[in-house]
């Protein structure tokens, strides 16, 4: 489970060393809605000629998004790892290794992914099977854009533009009840058992520096050569002595606070001595959808503990 969660954060760093895999014209920044509420409705390079009643969604993160802005009805069946809501018509499909062949059987007349691996987007054009490419954003913006997208896509613009109201205007809550600090505090994100961690260029990234936190791992990828991914030393971790630690590694790899502190040299961190050890919900963690507003509240009600 180590191994596959460190593979996710290695084909994470590619994508988005790769400007969101091979389509660069499909870039969030260049794509907007049709202006027109009826269909045909275009976003970018896809078009549909009416709304979309078997989408098929291979992104936890859009399957999130889906059901929340009301198209959750429209979902035929979605990756193995879309396990959010639950009554999201999970099958074997995958996400990492998409297999052209299986997802036409569901006969969509919409795919929603977040990676163009193998290819998949030319495969599933040849087949003139219409996708949408909801990359991994670099911040909040980023997945207002693509809530905003989806919902033009499936027909359900006014829950999506309600959605994002509801997003900001909590979003902003939060951040307005941030404790104004005169240093900053710093953090650690652990991705996996291994020490692999993210820096502030990612989307996760963007949250914590949002409440104004300083992040370790961002001098261990200065220059963006691991797409923001980096694995760190125990030597460089314990040297920075962060006073917080967010664990992402907590359902897959049973990390949490008490294996955190039983960890040989650790004890000396300030994290760890003031028991500042977040554990996060992994799924929430790792995705860009509606729930970003819970993950945030965890960072916020971890700062809040922090005296000034």
């Amino acid at each position: 489970m180590r191994r596959f969660r460190t593979l996710i954060a290695l084909i994470t760093a590619s994508v988005i060393a790769l400007g969101g895999c091979a389509d660069n014209a499909d870039d969030q920044s260049s794509r907007a809605p049709s202006a027109d509420a009826s269909y045909p409705v275009t976003v970018g390079g896809v078009t549909l000629d009416k709304r979309p009643e078997r989408i098929v969604s291979l992104s936890p993160s859009s399957t999130e998004t889906l059901f929340a802005i009301g198209a959750g009805p429209q979902v035929v069946a979605v990756d193995d790892q879309s396990n959010y809501p639950p009554e999201a018509p999970q099958t074997d499909l995958s996400g990492y290794k998409p297999n052209a062949e299986a997802i036409a059987a569901k006969d969509p007349d919409l795919v929603v992914i977040a990676n163009n691996i193998d290819r998949i987007v030319e495969q599933l054009t040849a087949l003139k099977i219409p996708v949408y490419l909801a990359a991994a954003p670099a911040n909040l913006d980023g997945v207002y854009q693509q809530i905003t997208e989806l919902g033009a896509l499936t027909g359900h613009r006014d829950e999506a533009a309600d959605l994002v109201q509801r997003m900001k205007d909590e979003i902003d809550k939060l951040v307005a009840d941030v404790p104004k600090r005169s240093k900053k505090l710093t953090y650690y994100y652990e991705l996996d058992a291994n020490l692999y961690s993210l820096t502030s260029t990612t989307f996760v990234g963007s949250l914590f520096a949002l409440v104004g936190l300083e992040n370790i791992a961002d001098a261990a990828d200065p220059d963006g050569s691991k797409g923001g991914y980096p694995q760190l030393s125990q030597e460089m971790l314990v040297k920075a002595d962060p006073d917080l630690i967010f664990l992402a590694d907590v359902k897959c790899c049973q990390q949490n606070a008490e294996t955190v502190k039983a960890r040989s040299g650790w004890a000396s961190i300030s994290a760890v001595k003031h028991n500042r050890i977040v554990e996060l919900d992994d799924d929430i963690a790792s995705r860009w959808g509606p729930r970003v507003v819970d993950l945030l509240r965890t960072i916020v009600d971890a700062v809040a503990k922090v005296p000034a």
